[in-house]
């Protein structure tokens, strides 16, 4: 059996926007796929073999934390069963041309359902289902115009505005009647050519972000793997998971809505998953879904976004199954540096400020970066871990 290796592309969602096989990330996405390169580590199965640049960045990795994963890296794009972040036209292109065996990719039609599946688009019909459990609320509606815009604002008042493919936390525009200004024409046109439609939603009172993480087989089965609880900012960016068990988030959740409204969203969920995906994805894959305060109560919007590719929310969900103590809980970040050498400075002061304490081979307590930090590195992984 061939060996699996994985790899980080994080321009993945920005490349099925783009749909060729030419797609060149901003500087930006390219230095974090650099810096973050030996993440996929901590989620890869044991033995694996995780693709980086440069070997030196697993050695950099190595001498700066003292738990590390048993997989092995190589720099090469060799042969084997490819696990990347995110299947697109542009990952799809550069594993033929580096002469990777076309039996274990994707084909073109293989590629373009992938691509298909992953709009945000497929939301529409997945709430229709969902709404039908009471203690849900959520919509979601396609514009194929700018009047059909302006219709659905006159209707709701403020609302999020969606490009069908786009970066998390990107494509995302809040408009209403007194905002509206030639920008926000502007990028509705845009999408509107290269897309072909743009999606509307209504504006709600957000209390809670998180997830509902899934594996399917490739052959209809969809399999439920975990919560994630995380944090966004203002413009939807990710910021942060938290490391906790699945049943403390699952009693967090029942804190705001009735005991069996998750579950019902779950049996439905992987009843529309398993006929919508069918045999067209193999992998991991996330539903974003949010407690929302609608009027004097709780309800769940359950289905915001499906993220079909891995996410950081699975490695969150990873990193605290194998990798943290029983006892203990914290949080999972993924920060930005924008000069360079603050990077390694925080690394330092987290370093001195929570001392790392093992117990067992897992963390009880303290601070692990999760990738290498030098006096270049402007992303960074890593994990603060407390006890209860």
């Amino acid at each position: 059996m061939k060996q699996k290796i994985y790899f980080f592309n994080p321009a993945h969602d920005m490349a099925l926007a783009n749909n060729t096989p030419f797609y060149k990330s901003p500087d930006e996405i390219s230095r974090m796929a650099y810096d973050l390169a030996v993440l996929p580590a901590w989620y890869a199965g044991v033995g694996g073999k995780v693709k980086v640049d440069e070997l030196n960045q697993a050695d950099l990795l190595a001498s700066q934390s003292p738990l590390l994963p048993q997989v092995h890296w190589t720099c090469e794009w060799e042969n084997g069963i490819y696990e990347p972040w995110g299947w697109d036209p542009a990952v799809l292109y550069q594993l033929r041309s580096a002469g990777v065996d076309e039996s274990v990719l994707p084909d073109e039609r293989q590629m373009q359902r992938i691509r298909f599946l992953s709009s945000r688009q497929r939301c529409v019909d997945i709430l229709a289902a969902l709404r039908t459990v009471e203690g849900t609320c959520g919509e979601a509606v396609v514009c194929g115009s700018e009047d059909d815009v302006n219709f659905y604002m006159s209707e709701m008042g403020e609302i999020i505005l969606k490009s069908p493919w786009s970066g998390s936390g990107r494509g995302l525009v809040r408009v209403s009647s007194s905002t509206w200004n030639p920008s926000v024409s502007g990028w509705i046109s845009r999408v509107l050519r290269t897309q072909g439609i743009v999606m509307a939603e209504p504006l709600y009172e957000k209390a809670v972000d998180f997830a509902m993480e899934f594996y399917a087989d490739g052959c209809g089965e969809i399999f439920f793997v975990g919560y994630s609880l995380f944090e966004t900012d203002s413009h939807g960016n990710y910021k942060e998971n938290r490391l906790l068990s699945d049943e403390w988030i699952e009693q967090y959740l029942l804190s705001f809505i009735a005991p069996d409204v998750l579950r019902q969203i779950r049996v439905k969920l992987l009843v529309e998953l398993s006929s919508l995906l069918g045999n067209g994805y193999e992998g991991y894959f996330g539903v974003d879904m949010m407690v929302c305060r609608v009027g004097d109560e709780y309800r769940i919007h359950p289905c915001v976004e499906v993220n079909l590719r891995m996410n950081m929310g699975l490695v969150a969900h990873a990193v605290f199954a194998r990798y943290l103590h029983s006892q203990s809980h914290g949080c999972f970040r993924i920060e930005y540096y924008r000069q360079a050498g603050n990077a390694l400075d925080v690394h330092r002061t987290l370093h001195e400020k929570y001392p790392l304490k093992m117990v067992d081979g897992r963390v009880l307590s303290g601070y692990l970066p999760l990738t290498g930090v030098d006096v270049d590195t402007h992303y960074q992984a890593y994990i603060i871990v407390g006890c209860q």
